[in-house]
Protein backbone atom coordinates (compact mmCIF):
# COMPACT_ATOMS: atom_id res chain seq x y z
CA UNK A 1 0.00 0.00 0.00
CA UNK A 2 2.98 2.71 1.26
CA UNK A 3 5.28 1.49 -2.00
CA UNK A 4 1.58 2.02 -4.38
CA UNK A 5 0.80 5.96 -2.66
CA UNK A 6 4.24 6.29 -2.87
CA UNK A 7 4.44 5.50 -6.62
CA UNK A 8 1.19 7.74 -7.23
CA UNK A 9 2.37 10.59 -5.60
CA UNK A 10 5.23 10.02 -7.72
CA UNK A 11 4.09 10.05 -11.29
CA UNK A 12 1.13 12.57 -10.16
CA UNK A 13 4.09 15.10 -9.04
CA UNK A 14 5.72 14.40 -12.81
CA UNK A 15 2.78 15.26 -14.69
CA UNK A 16 1.04 17.99 -12.77
CA UNK A 17 4.15 20.00 -11.92
CA UNK A 18 7.23 18.43 -14.16
CA UNK A 19 9.00 17.46 -11.09
CA UNK A 20 12.41 15.64 -11.45
CA UNK A 21 11.63 12.06 -10.38
CA UNK A 22 14.85 11.29 -9.25
CA UNK A 23 14.75 13.84 -6.71
CA UNK A 24 11.57 13.26 -5.26
CA UNK A 25 11.92 12.13 -1.44
CA UNK A 26 12.46 9.12 0.32
CA UNK A 27 14.95 6.31 1.00
CA UNK A 28 15.13 2.71 1.68
CA UNK A 29 13.95 -0.89 0.04
CA UNK A 30 10.24 0.60 -0.26
CA UNK A 31 11.44 4.09 -1.78
CA UNK A 32 13.23 2.05 -4.11
CA UNK A 33 10.08 -0.19 -4.97
CA UNK A 34 8.13 2.69 -5.16
CA UNK A 35 10.45 4.44 -8.01
CA UNK A 36 10.80 1.45 -10.06
CA UNK A 37 7.00 1.11 -10.08
CA UNK A 38 6.98 5.12 -11.35
CA UNK A 39 9.65 4.57 -13.27
CA UNK A 40 7.11 1.61 -15.71
CA UNK A 41 4.17 3.36 -15.14
CA UNK A 42 6.08 6.53 -17.07
CA UNK A 43 8.09 4.64 -19.18
CA UNK A 44 4.61 2.80 -20.33
CA UNK A 45 2.07 5.83 -20.14
CA UNK A 46 1.45 6.07 -23.60
CA UNK A 47 0.41 2.29 -23.89
CA UNK A 48 -1.15 2.72 -20.48
CA UNK A 49 -3.05 5.84 -21.62
CA UNK A 50 -4.40 4.08 -24.66
CA UNK A 51 -5.39 1.33 -22.55
CA UNK A 52 -7.49 3.44 -19.73
CA UNK A 53 -9.13 4.97 -22.62
CA UNK A 54 -10.40 1.94 -23.67
CA UNK A 55 -12.45 1.83 -20.52
CA UNK A 56 -12.95 5.38 -19.01
CA UNK A 57 -14.95 8.12 -21.05
CA UNK A 58 -13.59 10.78 -18.83
CA UNK A 59 -10.28 9.92 -16.82
CA UNK A 60 -9.76 11.67 -13.65
CA UNK A 61 -7.37 13.99 -12.77
CA UNK A 62 -4.48 14.43 -10.27
CA UNK A 63 -4.20 11.68 -7.65
CA UNK A 64 -7.32 9.34 -9.31
CA UNK A 65 -5.90 9.66 -12.79
CA UNK A 66 -2.30 8.56 -11.18
CA UNK A 67 -3.92 5.17 -9.06
CA UNK A 68 -5.11 4.32 -12.17
CA UNK A 69 -2.07 4.75 -14.16
CA UNK A 70 0.33 2.58 -11.58
CA UNK A 71 -2.71 0.69 -11.08
CA UNK A 72 -3.13 -0.22 -15.16
CA UNK A 73 0.98 -0.53 -14.71
CA UNK A 74 1.02 -3.59 -12.26
CA UNK A 75 -1.76 -5.05 -14.42
CA UNK A 76 0.02 -5.24 -17.84
CA UNK A 77 3.85 -5.10 -17.63
CA UNK A 78 4.54 -5.70 -13.77
CA UNK A 79 3.20 -9.29 -14.02
CA UNK A 80 1.51 -8.05 -10.26
CA UNK A 81 -1.69 -10.60 -9.51
CA UNK A 82 -4.56 -9.24 -10.83
CA UNK A 83 -6.59 -9.15 -7.19
CA UNK A 84 -3.75 -7.33 -5.43
CA UNK A 85 -3.12 -4.66 -8.48
CA UNK A 86 -7.06 -3.96 -7.85
CA UNK A 87 -7.58 -4.14 -4.57
CA UNK A 88 -4.46 -2.14 -3.54
CA UNK A 89 -5.91 0.69 -5.88
CA UNK A 90 -8.86 0.40 -4.55
CA UNK A 91 -7.85 0.57 -0.86
CA UNK A 92 -5.69 3.41 -1.86
CA UNK A 93 -8.31 5.66 -3.54
CA UNK A 94 -10.58 5.14 -0.81
CA UNK A 95 -7.91 6.41 1.86
CA UNK A 96 -7.70 9.62 0.32
CA UNK A 97 -10.24 12.30 0.85
CA UNK A 98 -9.76 13.81 -2.84
CA UNK A 99 -10.04 10.45 -4.28
CA UNK A 100 -12.50 8.06 -2.53
CA UNK A 101 -15.92 8.76 -4.90
CA UNK A 102 -13.11 6.98 -7.65
CA UNK A 103 -13.08 3.74 -5.93
CA UNK A 104 -15.86 2.15 -7.48
CA UNK A 105 -14.60 3.11 -10.98
CA UNK A 106 -10.89 2.44 -10.28
CA UNK A 107 -12.60 -1.31 -9.48
CA UNK A 108 -14.53 -1.57 -12.39
CA UNK A 109 -11.72 -0.15 -14.71
CA UNK A 110 -8.54 -2.57 -13.24
CA UNK A 111 -11.36 -5.90 -13.25
CA UNK A 112 -11.97 -4.80 -17.04
CA UNK A 113 -8.30 -4.30 -17.92
CA UNK A 114 -7.04 -7.72 -15.92
CA UNK A 115 -9.59 -9.64 -18.82
CA UNK A 116 -8.71 -7.66 -21.98
CA UNK A 117 -5.71 -5.53 -21.42
CA UNK A 118 -3.37 -7.87 -22.33
CA UNK A 119 -4.96 -8.12 -25.88
CA UNK A 120 -5.21 -4.57 -26.28
CA UNK A 121 -1.09 -4.09 -25.31
CA UNK A 122 -0.40 -6.96 -27.65
CA UNK A 123 -1.68 -5.03 -30.82
CA UNK A 124 -0.22 -1.97 -30.11
CA UNK A 125 2.87 0.02 -31.33
CA UNK A 126 4.89 0.45 -28.32
CA UNK A 127 7.73 2.43 -29.47
CA UNK A 128 5.08 4.80 -30.97
CA UNK A 129 2.57 4.99 -28.16
CA UNK A 130 5.45 5.61 -25.56
CA UNK A 131 6.77 8.38 -27.16
CA UNK A 132 5.47 12.17 -26.69
CA UNK A 133 4.68 13.48 -30.87
CA UNK A 134 7.20 16.36 -30.08
CA UNK A 135 9.81 13.75 -29.30
CA UNK A 136 9.52 11.29 -32.21
CA UNK A 137 8.99 14.16 -34.61
CA UNK A 138 12.54 15.31 -33.84
CA UNK A 139 14.18 12.34 -33.23
CA UNK A 140 12.96 11.33 -36.89
CA UNK A 141 13.80 14.48 -38.20
CA UNK A 142 17.16 14.01 -36.92
CA UNK A 143 18.04 10.33 -37.66
CA UNK A 144 15.19 9.16 -39.90
CA UNK A 145 12.12 6.78 -39.42
CA UNK A 146 13.81 3.62 -39.30
CA UNK A 147 16.66 4.97 -36.86
CA UNK A 148 14.10 6.67 -35.00
CA UNK A 149 12.16 3.71 -34.27
CA UNK A 150 15.31 2.18 -33.14
CA UNK A 151 15.57 4.33 -30.42
CA UNK A 152 12.45 4.55 -28.97
CA UNK A 153 12.25 0.88 -28.75
CA UNK A 154 14.87 0.88 -26.76
CA UNK A 155 13.79 3.44 -24.31
CA UNK A 156 11.38 0.47 -23.63
CA UNK A 157 14.07 -0.69 -21.57
CA UNK A 158 15.67 0.44 -18.42
CA UNK A 159 19.61 1.08 -18.78
CA UNK A 160 22.00 -1.31 -16.72
CA UNK A 161 24.59 0.04 -14.46
CA UNK A 162 27.93 0.51 -16.03
CA UNK A 163 31.25 0.88 -13.58
CA UNK A 164 34.49 2.93 -14.76
CA UNK A 165 37.47 1.83 -12.97
CA UNK A 166 39.78 4.08 -10.78
CA UNK A 167 42.53 1.77 -11.56
CA UNK A 168 42.55 -0.18 -15.13
CA UNK A 169 44.87 -3.05 -13.87
CA UNK A 170 41.96 -3.94 -11.22
CA UNK A 171 39.26 -4.39 -14.31
CA UNK A 172 39.41 -8.26 -14.28
CA UNK A 173 39.38 -9.44 -11.38
CA UNK A 174 36.73 -6.54 -10.62
CA UNK A 175 34.74 -8.31 -13.21
CA UNK A 176 35.17 -11.65 -11.72
CA UNK A 177 34.41 -10.64 -8.30
CA UNK A 178 31.08 -8.06 -9.65
CA UNK A 179 29.88 -10.97 -12.13
CA UNK A 180 29.90 -7.97 -14.80
CA UNK A 181 30.90 -7.71 -18.29
CA UNK A 182 33.89 -5.98 -19.72
CA UNK A 183 32.87 -3.12 -22.33
CA UNK A 184 34.86 -2.69 -25.66
CA UNK A 185 35.51 0.95 -24.04
CA UNK A 186 36.66 -0.44 -20.54
CA UNK A 187 33.81 -0.14 -18.41
CA UNK A 188 32.15 -2.35 -16.67
CA UNK A 189 28.16 -3.53 -17.01
CA UNK A 190 26.46 -4.91 -14.55
CA UNK A 191 24.21 -8.09 -15.24
CA UNK A 192 21.18 -6.49 -12.94
CA UNK A 193 20.43 -3.11 -11.10
CA UNK A 194 21.60 -4.20 -7.57
CA UNK A 195 21.93 -1.90 -4.20
CA UNK A 196 25.29 -0.53 -5.33
CA UNK A 197 26.24 0.39 -1.98
CA UNK A 198 26.63 -3.24 -0.97
CA UNK A 199 28.68 -4.51 -3.92
CA UNK A 200 32.58 -5.01 -3.82
CA UNK A 201 34.57 -2.56 -4.08
CA UNK A 202 32.29 0.61 -3.44
CA UNK A 203 33.04 1.34 0.09
CA UNK A 204 37.16 1.29 -1.23
CA UNK A 205 36.34 3.53 -4.10
CA UNK A 206 37.80 0.86 -6.59
CA UNK A 207 34.96 2.37 -8.93
CA UNK A 208 32.13 4.59 -9.67
CA UNK A 209 28.79 4.61 -11.58
CA UNK A 210 29.13 6.25 -15.01
CA UNK A 211 27.30 4.85 -18.17
CA UNK A 212 30.13 3.77 -20.73
CA UNK A 213 29.03 6.19 -23.32
CA UNK A 214 29.37 9.21 -20.65
CA UNK A 215 32.73 7.62 -19.89
CA UNK A 216 34.58 8.01 -23.26
CA UNK A 217 35.00 11.84 -23.92
CA UNK A 218 37.41 12.06 -20.41
CA UNK A 219 39.68 9.18 -22.41
CA UNK A 220 39.54 11.63 -25.89
CA UNK A 221 42.61 13.57 -24.05
CA UNK A 222 45.06 10.86 -23.91
CA UNK A 223 47.77 10.60 -21.42
CA UNK A 224 46.65 13.49 -18.82
CA UNK A 225 49.75 12.49 -16.46
CA UNK A 226 50.79 15.71 -14.79
CA UNK A 227 48.60 17.58 -17.30
CA UNK A 228 46.21 20.75 -15.96
CA UNK A 229 42.75 19.75 -16.83
CA UNK A 230 39.54 21.93 -16.60
CA UNK A 231 36.07 20.00 -16.15
CA UNK A 232 33.50 22.02 -16.53
CA UNK A 233 29.61 21.56 -15.48
CA UNK A 234 31.28 19.16 -13.56
CA UNK A 235 28.96 17.65 -11.09
CA UNK A 236 28.32 14.58 -10.17
CA UNK A 237 31.78 14.08 -10.96
CA UNK A 238 32.57 11.35 -12.98
CA UNK A 239 34.33 12.67 -15.74
CA UNK A 240 36.32 14.55 -12.77
CA UNK A 241 37.14 10.86 -10.77
CA UNK A 242 38.46 9.74 -14.63
CA UNK A 243 40.77 12.74 -15.18
CA UNK A 244 41.89 12.93 -11.33
CA UNK A 245 42.46 8.66 -11.73
CA UNK A 246 44.53 9.06 -14.66
CA UNK A 247 47.10 11.39 -13.25
CA UNK A 248 45.47 15.04 -14.04
CA UNK A 249 46.09 17.92 -11.92
CA UNK A 250 42.13 18.81 -12.18
CA UNK A 251 39.97 21.43 -11.18
CA UNK A 252 36.02 21.05 -10.94
CA UNK A 253 33.45 23.74 -12.14
CA UNK A 254 29.86 23.77 -11.83
CA UNK A 255 27.54 26.83 -10.93
CA UNK A 256 25.38 24.04 -8.56
CA UNK A 257 27.26 24.37 -4.88
CA UNK A 258 24.18 21.46 -4.35
CA UNK A 259 25.90 19.51 -7.11
CA UNK A 260 29.36 19.48 -5.95
CA UNK A 261 28.60 18.23 -2.25
CA UNK A 262 27.99 14.78 -4.33
CA UNK A 263 31.08 15.32 -6.48
CA UNK A 264 33.08 16.02 -3.45
CA UNK A 265 31.40 12.31 -1.99
CA UNK A 266 32.66 10.93 -4.59
CA UNK A 267 36.36 11.61 -4.67
CA UNK A 268 36.41 11.15 -0.77
CA UNK A 269 35.16 7.56 -1.14
CA UNK A 270 37.69 6.77 -3.93
CA UNK A 271 40.66 8.56 -2.65
CA UNK A 272 40.97 10.97 -5.32
CA UNK A 273 41.24 14.71 -5.40
CA UNK A 274 40.49 17.94 -7.42
CA UNK A 275 40.24 21.29 -6.56
CA UNK A 276 36.35 22.04 -6.93
CA UNK A 277 34.86 24.98 -7.09
CA UNK A 278 31.29 26.76 -7.68
CA UNK A 279 31.38 29.23 -10.35
CA UNK A 280 29.55 30.24 -13.26
CA UNK A 281 31.47 29.18 -16.00
CA UNK A 282 30.64 32.76 -17.85
CA UNK A 283 31.25 34.73 -15.31
CA UNK A 284 34.22 32.40 -13.88
CA UNK A 285 38.30 34.42 -14.67
CA UNK A 286 41.17 32.15 -13.35
CA UNK A 287 44.50 33.19 -13.89
CA UNK A 288 45.25 30.21 -15.81
CA UNK A 289 44.88 28.06 -19.22
CA UNK A 290 43.94 24.24 -19.06
CA UNK A 291 45.81 21.88 -20.97
CA UNK A 292 42.93 19.92 -21.25
CA UNK A 293 39.48 21.67 -21.10
CA UNK A 294 36.28 19.11 -20.67
CA UNK A 295 32.80 20.79 -21.54
CA UNK A 296 30.34 18.53 -20.84
CA UNK A 297 27.67 21.17 -21.69
CA UNK A 298 24.05 21.07 -19.85
CA UNK A 299 21.38 19.91 -22.37
CA UNK A 300 17.77 18.19 -22.90
CA UNK A 301 19.45 15.16 -21.47
CA UNK A 302 17.44 13.44 -24.16
CA UNK A 303 20.45 10.51 -24.54
CA UNK A 304 19.36 10.07 -21.21
CA UNK A 305 15.83 8.70 -21.21
CA UNK A 306 15.87 5.10 -20.53
CA UNK A 307 17.64 6.16 -17.33
CA UNK A 308 15.27 9.18 -17.08
CA UNK A 309 11.80 7.89 -18.29
CA UNK A 310 10.40 11.34 -17.30
CA UNK A 311 12.45 13.43 -19.09
CA UNK A 312 9.53 13.60 -22.15
CA UNK A 313 6.77 13.75 -19.79
CA UNK A 314 8.27 17.16 -18.21
CA UNK A 315 8.71 19.30 -21.61
CA UNK A 316 7.66 19.61 -25.08
CA UNK A 317 10.73 20.37 -26.51
CA UNK A 318 10.43 23.99 -26.90
CA UNK A 319 13.75 24.91 -25.11
CA UNK A 320 16.20 22.87 -27.32
CA UNK A 321 17.12 26.00 -29.85
CA UNK A 322 17.70 28.25 -26.77
CA UNK A 323 19.65 25.34 -25.46
CA UNK A 324 21.93 25.07 -28.04
CA UNK A 325 22.87 28.99 -27.73
CA UNK A 326 23.74 28.29 -24.15
CA UNK A 327 26.13 25.61 -25.88
CA UNK A 328 27.59 27.62 -27.83
CA UNK A 329 28.31 30.49 -26.04
CA UNK A 330 29.91 27.92 -23.22
CA UNK A 331 31.89 26.22 -26.02
CA UNK A 332 33.44 29.93 -27.17
CA UNK A 333 34.13 30.45 -23.25
CA UNK A 334 35.74 27.05 -22.94
CA UNK A 335 37.92 27.92 -25.52
CA UNK A 336 39.00 30.60 -23.84
CA UNK A 337 40.64 28.43 -21.11
CA UNK A 338 42.43 26.25 -23.20
CA UNK A 339 46.46 26.57 -23.52
CA UNK A 340 47.82 26.71 -26.84
CA UNK A 341 48.30 23.58 -27.71
CA UNK A 342 45.77 22.24 -25.51
CA UNK A 343 42.83 20.10 -26.45
CA UNK A 344 39.33 20.80 -25.54
CA UNK A 345 36.39 18.29 -25.67
CA UNK A 346 32.98 18.73 -26.39
CA UNK A 347 29.99 16.85 -25.49
CA UNK A 348 26.43 16.20 -24.35
CA UNK A 349 24.28 13.77 -23.42
CA UNK A 350 21.70 14.54 -26.08
CA UNK A 351 20.33 12.70 -29.23
CA UNK A 352 19.58 15.95 -30.71
CA UNK A 353 22.37 17.16 -33.92
CA UNK A 354 21.70 21.00 -32.49
CA UNK A 355 23.25 20.05 -29.62
CA UNK A 356 26.10 18.26 -30.95
CA UNK A 357 26.45 17.56 -34.83
CA UNK A 358 25.78 21.25 -35.95
CA UNK A 359 27.79 23.08 -32.80
CA UNK A 360 31.24 21.78 -34.76
CA UNK A 361 31.35 24.19 -37.75
CA UNK A 362 30.37 27.39 -36.31
CA UNK A 363 32.86 26.98 -33.50
CA UNK A 364 35.88 26.44 -35.52
CA UNK A 365 34.21 29.52 -37.52
CA UNK A 366 34.09 31.55 -34.39
CA UNK A 367 37.09 30.20 -33.53
CA UNK A 368 40.14 29.95 -36.21
CA UNK A 369 42.65 29.01 -33.70
CA UNK A 370 41.06 26.05 -33.36
CA UNK A 371 41.33 23.05 -35.28
CA UNK A 372 38.79 19.78 -35.16
CA UNK A 373 40.72 16.78 -34.15
CA UNK A 374 39.19 13.37 -35.53
CA UNK A 375 38.93 10.56 -33.00
CA UNK A 376 40.58 7.59 -34.61
CA UNK A 377 39.50 4.16 -35.03
CA UNK A 378 42.14 3.24 -31.96
CA UNK A 379 40.88 5.57 -29.66
CA UNK A 380 36.81 4.50 -29.77
CA UNK A 381 35.01 1.46 -31.63
CA UNK A 382 34.58 2.25 -34.93
CA UNK A 383 30.75 2.01 -35.11
CA UNK A 384 30.86 4.50 -32.72
CA UNK A 385 32.95 6.99 -34.76
CA UNK A 386 30.68 9.61 -36.65
CA UNK A 387 31.07 12.43 -39.54
CA UNK A 388 34.24 14.41 -39.62
CA UNK A 389 35.91 12.10 -36.72
CA UNK A 390 33.40 13.15 -33.73
CA UNK A 391 31.27 10.24 -31.92
CA UNK A 392 28.08 9.54 -31.70
CA UNK A 393 26.30 7.25 -29.16
CA UNK A 394 22.70 5.95 -29.01
CA UNK A 395 20.55 3.76 -26.95
CA UNK A 396 19.80 1.38 -30.02
CA UNK A 397 23.61 0.79 -30.28
CA UNK A 398 25.28 -2.01 -29.05
CA UNK A 399 22.26 -3.48 -28.17
CA UNK A 400 24.23 -7.11 -27.72
CA UNK A 401 25.50 -5.57 -24.82
CA UNK A 402 22.54 -3.91 -23.87
CA UNK A 403 22.71 -0.37 -24.86
CA UNK A 404 23.99 2.96 -24.61
CA UNK A 405 23.04 6.29 -23.50
CA UNK A 406 23.45 8.99 -26.59
CA UNK A 407 26.12 11.05 -26.08
CA UNK A 408 27.90 13.41 -28.31
CA UNK A 409 31.58 14.19 -28.26
CA UNK A 410 34.21 16.34 -30.91
CA UNK A 411 37.70 17.11 -29.86
CA UNK A 412 39.56 20.26 -30.88
CA UNK A 413 43.42 21.08 -30.15
CA UNK A 414 43.99 24.95 -29.66
CA UNK A 415 46.89 25.36 -32.44
CA UNK A 416 50.29 27.29 -30.68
Amino acid sequence: MAERRAAAAMVSRVLGGGDVLEEQAGTGPERAAARALADLTLRRLGQINAVLSKFVDRKPKGAGQAILQVMAAELLFAGTAPHAAVDTAVRLARSERGTSRLAGLINAVGRRIAEGGADIVAAQDAARLNTPDWLWSRIKRDWGAETARAITEAHLTPAPHDLSIANPADSDALATELGARSLPTGSLRLPERPQLSALPGYEAGAWWVQDAAAAIPAQLFGDVGGKTALDLCAAPGGKTMQLAAAGANVTALDISEDRLVRLRENLNRCGLTAEVLAADLMAWSPDRVFDAVLLDAPCSASGTIRRHPDLPRRGDGRGIDRLAESQAAMLDRAAQLTAPGGKLVYCTCSLFVAEGETQVSPFLERNPDFALDPIQPDEVPVELLHKRGTMRTRPDQWAEFGGLDGFFAARFTRRL
